[in-house]
């Protein structure tokens, strides 16, 4: 029986790590799939003012970006959430997550300068409806974010329905998202 153990320690890791093979890391589980968005008071990126994420989350659609200005991946992105924005199918939240906010001037050819959320947004335009300063990631932590971006769809009574990691691309946003937003 002894010289059975070590093939079956064997067979039985090999199993777990063909499994883990096999997995799309972009779509894990979120537990937050069917609950209410969080109701925490975030400030306001623009104005400074204090609100709470449900009330601006309630009686429509929306979708929920966390984004930084550090995050290269955000910077692809950023053209496809215009896009959706134009589309006006639904409200658009977006959370700057773990940022600097301000600086005094952006200036286009100083590349640096869009490592500030006000640069990011000014220079290549804001698709949001509203944006929540989340700097210590407070935001962030009730949502399980842990690399940006990730994207929840908030259904119109404040029920995340959808999550996503990684980049919107059209094809997410058109076979993912929107049948959840229109079903027909």
């Amino acid at each position: 029986m002894g010289k059975f153990l070590p093939l079956a320690l064997f067979v039985v890791l090999a199993y777990f790590l063909l499994d883990g093979l096999g997995r799309d890391t972009k779509k894990l589980p979120s537990p937050l799939i069917g609950k209410n968005f969080p109701n925490i008071e975030v400030v306001d990126f623009h104005t400074g003012e204090k609100f709470f994420t449900q009330g601006r989350l309630k009686d429509k659609f929306s979708l929920v970006n966390v984004w930084a200005s550090w995050c290269a991946t955000c910077h692809v992105e950023h053209q496809m959430l215009i896009n959706i924005a134009k589309s006006n199918s639904v409200q658009m939240m977006g959370i700057n997550y773990k940022d600097k906010k301000k600086l005094s001037a952006c200036v286009e050819a100083d590349r640096d300068h869009t490592n500030f959320g006000d640069c990011f947004l000014s220079m290549r335009g804001n698709p949001f409806d509203f944006v929540a300063f989340d700097e210590a990631g407070k935001l962030g932590l009730e949502l399980g974010v842990y690399r940006v971006p990730e994207t929840f769809l908030v259904n119109d009574k404040g029920v995340i329905i959808f999550k996503h990691l990684g980049e919107v691309t059209p094809s997410i946003w058109k076979n993912d998202i929107l049948p959840l937003i229109n079903p027909l």
